[in-house]
């Protein structure tokens, strides 16, 4: 079985349900994945200075130290040695001997006491330097060496899909920390249109045009604008406190987000387009095709276990009584190992490799048809944020509109603090719609990256969209 990934985590388990979605239907990268990815090894030591940091510098950073990447290395290494453990089993084994041997022996001890014949021989000196060669000739390893390199092969492939979750991963948490630092900013505005209003309303009050009631309305809304706030900023600083964890950024390193990344429609793509480009670029659609091939030499094999084998051995070398009084001498030797009975071993491992084999294509298939599932879901959720998007830009304006108007008539003394304080309400609420659906618009178009298999190399394009 090979090591796709080291640890618990591979990019074929991340994959599945790539494109979940949340309670309210939007999209959102899968919870497994941010898991996953969310841990890094950290370099460096923090600075005093504010760090200003881009989308690409925060992917760059979290290819390079984000601890998926890192665990991935090792199972590709991992892959790596069992095939040469493999290849090992293919090429001859030769090794050199030299021994030399000094002896004298007593036949007596042997009970040979021949008359005529001494006793005692020796001392004799024996002499031998020697190199031997064993070569084992069996189809069965040689299919055992190829199942081996296409699961290097697949590990390799694995390795940089985990490279595109990373991408995934590192962007949607860049993306959760501007609408979170988004949110701060609507936050703040809504506060200081909460004090503009309780000031108002105290002043009015003095003035005796308005009841105290009123003023008591605008106090509470701002205080509950104060509270909003504090809550946004402390999301805001979470956001960033994850986003730094996953790229490697000292927990320590302030760090402000270069970008804002506004809305920009979608880059044009057909449904045909991005499913041909993805089945030539997701990583782990190869891998899964490489695991299918190992299987298929394991289980090829697991039938040559009933072949014959050839065997040779040989040495050759000097011997003598000394390295000055040797002669050369060899010794060859070749055998044909035919099995006969194995007591249904054979079998068993056929059909033990058959069953993978088997699994290896249903998988293969499953995820064939989970990337058809992905893009589809990826364009609808692309199509209806857009809209989202656009619907809830209106309504911020609007609801704009309707609180001018409503402080106008308070101020007038044609409606209460009521009127305004729910004309209030309705900016805040379209305020959050919108920074929600431009970040879906956002985290649509990144899935969708992914589910084509251009993440790393195509994430700025799709966020940036078209001009």
């Amino acid at each position: 079985m090979p090591i796709l990934l080291a640890g618990s985590f591979s990019a074929g388990q991340a994959t599945s349900g790539m494109s979940s979605l949340q309670a309210n239907g939007s999209p959102q990268v899968p919870a497994q994945v941010k898991a996953q990815l969310t841990a890094s090894v950290p370099q460096g030591k923090a600075s005093g200075a504010v760090m200003q940091l881009g989308l690409l510098q925060a992917l760059e950073m979290g290819l390079h130290n984000n601890l998926g990447i890192i665990l991935s290395g090792y199972g590709m290494e991992s892959a790596r040695a069992a095939r040469l453990r493999s290849l090992t089993d293919l090429l001859p084994n030769v090794k050199t001997q030299t021994t030399w041997t000094s002896q004298q022996v007593n036949l007596a001890a042997f009970g040979l006491n021949v008359p005529g014949i001494p006793q005692i021989v020796g001392p004799f000196h024996v002499f031998d330097a020697r190199a031997f060669a064993t070569e084992e000739v069996d189809l069965n390893r040689l299919s055992k060496y190829r199942a081996s390199s296409e699961s290097e092969r697949a590990a390799s492939l694995s390795a940089e899909d985990t490279r595109e979750l990373v991408v995934l991963a590192v962007g949607d948490l860049y993306l959760q920390a501007i609408a979170d630092g988004s949110r701060v900013e609507t936050a703040q505005a809504q506060l200081n249109t909460a004090t503009a209003l309780y000031n108002q309303a105290a002043d009015m009050k003095r003035a005796g045009t308005v009841a105290a009631i009123d003023v008591l309305r605008a106090q509470v809304e701002m205080q509950a604008e104060q509270q909003r706030l504090l809550a946004a900023q402390n999301q805001f600083s979470k956001s960033r406190l994850v986003l730094a964890r996953a790229i490697g950024l000292p927990q320590a390193q302030q760090f402000e987000l270069a970008e804002k990344l506004p809305y920009r429609p979608a880059p044009p793509v057909t449904l045909e387009l991005a499913l041909a480009r993805a089945y030539g670029l997701r990583r782990d659609y190869r891998a899964a095709q490489a695991l299918v091939a190992s299987a298929e030499h394991s289980r090829r094999a697991a039938e040559r276990e009933r072949l014959p084998g050839v065997e040779v051995n040989a040495n050759y070398g000097d011997l003598g009584t000394s390295p000055t009084h040797s002669h050369g001498t060899y010794t060859a030797q070749a055998g044909v190992n035919i099995p006969v009975f194995q007591g249904g071993k054979v079998r068993a491992d056929v059909e033990a490799a058959d069953a993978e084999l088997r699994q290896r294509k249903a998988e293969a298939e499953n995820l064939r048809a989970q990337i058809e599932f992905e893009i589809r879901n990826a364009m609808l959720d692309i199509e209806t944020s857009a809209q989202q998007v656009q619907v809830a830009e209106q309504a911020v304006g609007l609801a704009r509109d309707a609180l001018q108007q409503s402080r106008d008539r308070f101020a007038a003394g044609v409606a209460t603090g009521v009127e305004v304080v729910q004309a209030q309400q309705a900016v805040a609420t379209a305020e959050e719609n919108y920074i929600s659906s431009l970040n879906d618009h956002n985290v649509a178009k990144l899935l969708l990256a992914r589910a084509v298999g251009e993440g790393e190399t195509q994430v700025r394009n799709y966020l940036k969209g078209s001009q």
